[in-house]
């Protein structure tokens, strides 16, 4: 036990240590502030729509408003309401009982709009697939501008997404 306790005293947190700089994400994250800039007059507003995920994605999606990554300095917010968004951000895979609230929801944002799927789930219907429960991939029920594969997807994957969400609309 001593020995242990030791060991752990030399090495130390090794999950509170900040993560090394990365330059691609420092490029991207340039890049995507410059087109935020110009398509979207300063601000994107996105409404993230859980469609009957597993959360995995919701974990990576909330990390992407921590000082790392700062979507917020970027020009990009979450908003609360699809009436004040410019993108949906669905996660997971379209469950029966959330088509309407997701039919709704993309009716209430207003033209032009943007629709990225996060994660396997959201961009193939995952291990859920299609069932009597489950609807499968988001493009099933909305059109869907971009996917984002990976279970879950890492920030930068979908910060890609993002910027490529915003690339193909302009």
């Amino acid at each position: 036990m001593f020995r242990l306790l030791k060991q752990i005293a030399v090495t130390g947190i090794r999950t509170e240590a900040p993560p090394a700089p990365d330059e691609s994400l420092r490029v991207a994250g340039e890049r995507l502030r410059a087109e935020v800039l110009r398509y979207f007059d300063g601000a994107l507003t996105i409404r993230h729509v859980d469609a009957g995920s597993c959360n995995g994605c919701e974990l990576e999606i909330n990390s992407l408003n921590n000082p790392y990554y700062n979507l917020e300095g970027l020009g990009i917010r979450f908003v609360a309401s699809p009436r004040h968004a410019d993108m949906l951000l669905v996660t997971g895979p379209v469950s029966r009982h959330m088509e309407t609230a997701l039919k709704r929801t993309y009716d209430a944002t207003p033209d032009p709009k943007l629709v990225v799927a996060v994660g396997d789930c959201g961009c193939t219907g995952g291990v859920f697939g299609e069932s009597y429960a489950c609807l499968g991939r988001v493009s099933n029920v909305i059109p869907v501008d971009v996917a984002v594969p990976g279970c879950p997807p890492t920030p930068r994957a979908i910060i890609q997404g993002i910027l490529t969400a915003i690339a193909v609309k302009r």
